[in-house]
């Protein structure tokens, strides 16, 4: 007996014997009329069937594993022949039945013992079951709108008959239909159907999601190809030619001027596009490469100006000073004019192009001066923003393969420009960063190595372009922050920044004529003294370029725009020394040297930043308790060390620095002021000797005094770097006299002769010679106190 069988649900008095005929791959549920066809031991079935009183025979699945335990009690319909002449019978399924043992029969027939299962009472459960799955069986004969069916279906009342209907369905398996076959109970047969059938709609829905989401794409590529057919027939009958289409390109590869090469290269790809798919996402990638390609200006280069006169007229009339950069680039000019007189613009496959660094503070006027360079040598010119670039791609470009790869921006810099010898800024090339996705300062080594960059290759175009006609210029605000493989691959031009008398002379000639004009203003309605010129330069701003100095005219113009538009003042305006604190506040700026030094201990160095030039003031004391050295201020490693070694000088030369040994066995306490911002290198070290010893001997450092570089134990005078900026820093600040070390005396020459005329610049090489320069003497401390 099957497990889903209760024996309860059967009645004994029922048995009886029938003929069984065993069908394959069919199940036959109760209420199904099925045609079933005949052969020799069918027949003898049917014929032995037909002979009895009532009529009935069992039919049963044929199991290749077992004997069945449960058949159908079926009547014989109608007995002939189907197309095909086969005999067939069709019998009508009345009632289940469990299967018990064989039974003599007459005839080749086998004959069995039944038993009918009587179905249970109808239960709300099973009202309730029965409803779900008719709302299911709906919902499916829905979707396939069987119409007729479904009215079939409505009507129908028996939950027991509702289940036996689905033998007929074809989404269920023999299986199934065999364990619904042997399972008595209405509620567990509903149960089952309502899972396989939930199941079952749930697949349809997905399949059928798909099948309509491929429909949909096949006739939207089937409309886009109708209708390209018929856009390719009209443009036909106007006469005009596809611009998309591969014979376009080609047509447009053949006949722009590329080198043989490039041409190869844009043809094998031109083949490729002929032979892809229009619905290939390789095309899009092919015409974007092409484009690219044909897009860029393989042939086309500018005439340099061989006016080298000219060229150095168009460069002062744009930048005042820098004469370092103008010698350069009239230096580049004068020689690629001779060349050029010569026949030989080209040496050894390779132009002459060139690659400077302009290295220096801001607002000395860097990146402007790279459209003055283009201007001067007739080029075009194109900058290109380095700033926070951190991906070595965007140098050299993406691999074809990534999606939305595009060219590096030397390319794209190459192709904006319109020709293959422009100026290429590259803007704060000291400001590039590194991370997972690549250096892109190693990957600039070859786009600015004049020995290399004739054969610069971008993975995106994977061809070779010509770079060494191009003029690069870098700027750059800190040249240690640039590798030195990069900086070894450029001329560096350092720009320093700018004397007051520089600064005066660029607002009277440049600044202020632009911020007039930005105001809507004239020269006839307001003019600006030298002397106010001088002391915004002297107290309002003390920076080396001179983008604060314009932010302050901007601003006193506005407001004389101001008081002009609201009746106030008439014009003409002028602004003198005077007027500025109503224009501008406060001066920003006083000269503290003389206040930071009033006491002992307390020495003035000079520095030089990302900014510029600056003063340093070391401030010491001496507090009791252990012996030792304590250090403030942010130092770095390198200037801590000088500290230490400042100390021990003063502690081994006691005596000759005349100081009192007992002094420097307290805790030495050294504070470099600005404590947030950090500070390094060793160009401190002489300030740190003074300010010890004067300290320890209670004498003041000279107000009017600066100094800068580095001390050994021996108390020798080293060499430093920024003499220049460090120089103008002490004029912008009010100092009188500087102390260097003797070996940077050769670095004077690059001094402006006003600094130099405003300082009395003392070379030294013995730092016990700068303590005693820079220290007042004894008798005025005491006179003093």
């Amino acid at each position: 007996m099957s497990e889903n069988q209760n024996p309860d649900q059967t009645n004994a008095d029922q048995s009886y014997s029938v003929p069984v005929l065993f069908v394959p791959d069919l199940v036959v549920l109760p209420g199904m009329v099925v045609p079933i066809p005949l052969d020799d031991a069918a027949q003898a079935t049917i014929d032995a069937a037909r002979a009895t009183e009532s009529g009935k025979l069992l039919v049963a699945p044929r199991l290749d594993d077992r004997y069945p335990s449960f058949g159908v009690i079926a009547s014989i319909v109608q007995v002939g022949r189907i197309p095909g002449g086969q005999t067939a019978a069709v019998v009508k399924g009345e009632k289940r039945a469990q299967i018990g043992s064989g039974t003599p029969g007459h005839g080749a027939a086998l004959w069995v013992e039944v038993t009918e299962v009587t179905e249970p009472a109808i239960t709300d459960e099973v009202t309730e079951l029965a409803a779900e799955y008719k709302k299911l069986v709906l919902a499916m004969l829905q979707r396939r709108e069987a119409w007729q069916i479904i009215d079939a279906v409505n009507k129908m009342t028996d939950p027991s008959a509702l289940a036996d209907t689905s033998g007929y369905v074809s989404w269920l398996t023999d299986v199934q239909k065999r364990e619904l076959l042997e399972t008595a109970d209405v509620a567990t047969r509903l149960r089952l159907l309502t899972e396989w059938t939930g199941d079952h709609i749930a697949e349809t829905e997905v399949s059928d999601k798909i099948a309509d989401d491929v429909r949909n794409g096949m006739e939207k590529q089937q409309k886009e190809f109708l209708l390209r057919q018929q856009l390719n027939a009209i443009r036909k009958e106007l006469g005009e030619d596809e611009p998309d289409g591969a014979d376009d390109y080609r047509t447009r590869v053949e006949q722009a001027d590329l080198p043989d090469d490039v041409r190869a290269a844009a043809l094998r790809e031109v083949g490729k596009l002929e032979r892809a798919s229009d619905q290939s996402p390789e095309t899009g990638w092919i015409r974007t490469w092409l484009d690219t390609v044909l897009d860029l200006p393989w042939q086309v280069k500018t005439d340099d100006s061989t006016d080298v006169a000219g060229a150095r007229t168009i460069l002062d009339a744009d930048h005042h000073g820098l004469d370092d950069v103008k010698d350069r680039i009239v230096e580049y000019l004068a020689v690629r004019s001779r060349r050029a007189q010569r026949g030989l613009q080209v040496v050894g496959g390779r132009g002459s192009g060139a690659v400077m660094v302009l290295a220096g503070p801001p607002g000395v006027g860097k990146t402007s001066l790279g459209e003055s360079v283009a201007r001067a040598l007739g080029r075009k010119f194109v900058r290109v923003a380095l700033g926070g670039v951190r991906d070595e791609a965007e140098i050299r470009g993406h691999r074809r393969t990534y999606v939305g790869a595009l060219p590096g921006r030397i390319v794209r810099a190459i192709g904006e420009a319109g020709s293959m010898n422009p100026v290429v800024l590259l803007d704060e090339i000291d400001k590039v960063g590194s991370d997972y996705r690549g250096d892109p300062a190693a990957a600039l080594l070859e786009v600015l190595d004049p020995a290399q960059n004739h054969t610069f290759r971008d993975h995106y175009l994977d061809l070779d372009l010509d770079l060494s006609d191009v003029l690069f210029l870098a700027t750059a605000n800190v040249v240690e922050n640039i590798p030195s493989a990069l900086l070894d691959r450029m001329e560096l031009v350092t720009l320093d920044g700018y004397t007051e008398d520089d600064k005066v002379a660029i607002a009277r000639d440049y600044l202020l004529p632009r911020q007039r004009e930005r105001a809507a203003l004239v020269d006839d309605e307001v003019t600006f003294t030298d002397a106010a010129l001088r002391e915004i330069a002297a107290n309002y701003t003390r920076e080396p370029g001179v983008r604060q100095y314009e932010r302050l005219l901007a601003k006193a113009l506005r407001k004389v725009a101001t008081t002009l538009e609201s009746g106030s003042a008439t014009v003409p305006v002028t602004v003198d020394e005077a007027d500025l604190k109503d224009y501008l506040g406060r001066p920003r700026f006083t000269p503290e040297a003389a206040e930071r030094t009033a006491v002992p201990g307390v020495a003035t160095g000079l520095a030089v930043t990302g900014m510029g030039g600056d003063v340093l003031f070391i401030e010491t004391t001496a507090t009791t308790g252990e012996p030792g050295l304590k250090l403030t201020g942010q130092l770095g490693d390198v200037m801590k060390e000088s500290a230490q070694i400042a100390l021990s000088y003063v502690r081994a030369h006691a005596d000759e620095l005349g100081v009192d040994p007992a002094v420097l066995d307290k805790t030495i306490h050294v504070h470099v002021p600005a404590g947030a911002v950090p500070k390094d290198g060793p160009s401190a070290g002489v300030t740190m000797v003074t300010a010890l010893v004067s300290m320890a001997t209670g004498r003041k450092v000279r107000a009017d005094v600066g100094m800068t570089g580095e001390v050994t134990l021996n108390g020798r005078v080293l060499p430093i770097g920024g003499v220049k900026q460090k120089l103008l820093a002490a004029q912008r600040n009010g100092l009188r006299t500087v102390f260097i070390p003797q070996r940077n005396e050769a670095d004077l020459d690059d001094v402006p002769a006003e600094v130099l005329d405003a300082l009395e610049v003392v070379p030294m090489t013995d730092v016990a010679e700068i303590v005693r320069r820079a220290l007042e003497p004894a008798g005025a401390a005491a006179a003093a106190a």
